[in-house]
Protein backbone atom coordinates (compact mmCIF):
# COMPACT_ATOMS: atom_id res chain seq x y z
CA UNK A 1 0.00 0.00 0.00
CA UNK A 2 1.42 3.42 -0.97
CA UNK A 3 2.23 6.01 1.65
CA UNK A 4 0.43 9.34 1.63
CA UNK A 5 3.01 12.08 1.89
CA UNK A 6 0.73 14.79 0.54
CA UNK A 7 -0.84 16.12 3.70
CA UNK A 8 -2.65 19.43 3.94
CA UNK A 9 -0.47 21.99 5.68
CA UNK A 10 -3.26 24.40 6.60
CA UNK A 11 -6.17 22.53 8.18
CA UNK A 12 -8.60 25.36 7.47
CA UNK A 13 -8.01 24.84 3.74
CA UNK A 14 -9.07 21.18 3.73
CA UNK A 15 -12.73 21.81 2.88
CA UNK A 16 -11.85 24.45 0.29
CA UNK A 17 -9.49 22.02 -1.46
CA UNK A 18 -12.15 19.31 -1.40
CA UNK A 19 -14.69 21.70 -2.96
CA UNK A 20 -12.10 22.80 -5.51
CA UNK A 21 -11.50 19.18 -6.51
CA UNK A 22 -15.20 18.60 -7.19
CA UNK A 23 -15.48 21.92 -9.06
CA UNK A 24 -12.59 21.04 -11.39
CA UNK A 25 -13.91 17.52 -11.94
CA UNK A 26 -17.36 18.82 -12.86
CA UNK A 27 -15.85 21.34 -15.29
CA UNK A 28 -13.96 18.48 -16.95
CA UNK A 29 -17.09 16.33 -17.13
CA UNK A 30 -15.81 13.73 -14.66
CA UNK A 31 -18.41 12.34 -12.24
CA UNK A 32 -16.85 12.56 -8.77
CA UNK A 33 -20.16 12.04 -6.96
CA UNK A 34 -19.76 8.31 -6.56
CA UNK A 35 -16.91 6.06 -5.44
CA UNK A 36 -13.60 7.78 -6.13
CA UNK A 37 -11.84 4.42 -6.10
CA UNK A 38 -13.82 3.37 -9.16
CA UNK A 39 -12.25 6.07 -11.31
CA UNK A 40 -9.10 5.29 -13.29
CA UNK A 41 -5.91 6.83 -11.96
CA UNK A 42 -5.56 8.71 -15.24
CA UNK A 43 -8.75 10.67 -14.52
CA UNK A 44 -7.81 11.31 -10.90
CA UNK A 45 -4.37 12.46 -12.00
CA UNK A 46 -5.85 14.75 -14.62
CA UNK A 47 -8.06 16.45 -12.03
CA UNK A 48 -5.09 16.84 -9.68
CA UNK A 49 -2.93 18.26 -12.45
CA UNK A 50 -5.53 20.86 -13.40
CA UNK A 51 -5.92 21.78 -9.71
CA UNK A 52 -2.18 22.36 -9.35
CA UNK A 53 -2.05 24.36 -12.57
CA UNK A 54 -4.85 26.66 -11.36
CA UNK A 55 -3.34 27.05 -7.88
CA UNK A 56 0.01 28.04 -9.40
CA UNK A 57 -1.74 30.51 -11.70
CA UNK A 58 -3.57 32.07 -8.73
CA UNK A 59 -0.33 32.31 -6.73
CA UNK A 60 1.47 33.95 -9.66
CA UNK A 61 -1.34 36.48 -10.06
CA UNK A 62 -1.24 37.23 -6.35
CA UNK A 63 2.53 37.70 -6.43
CA UNK A 64 2.30 39.91 -9.50
CA UNK A 65 -0.24 42.09 -7.74
CA UNK A 66 1.98 42.38 -4.68
CA UNK A 67 5.17 43.03 -6.65
CA UNK A 68 4.26 46.68 -7.19
CA UNK A 69 3.59 47.31 -3.48
CA UNK A 70 6.79 45.84 -2.06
Amino acid sequence: MPRRNNRILVREAAQALENFKYEVANELGINYNGDLGALPSRQNGYVGGIMVKRMIQAAEQQLAGRAGTV
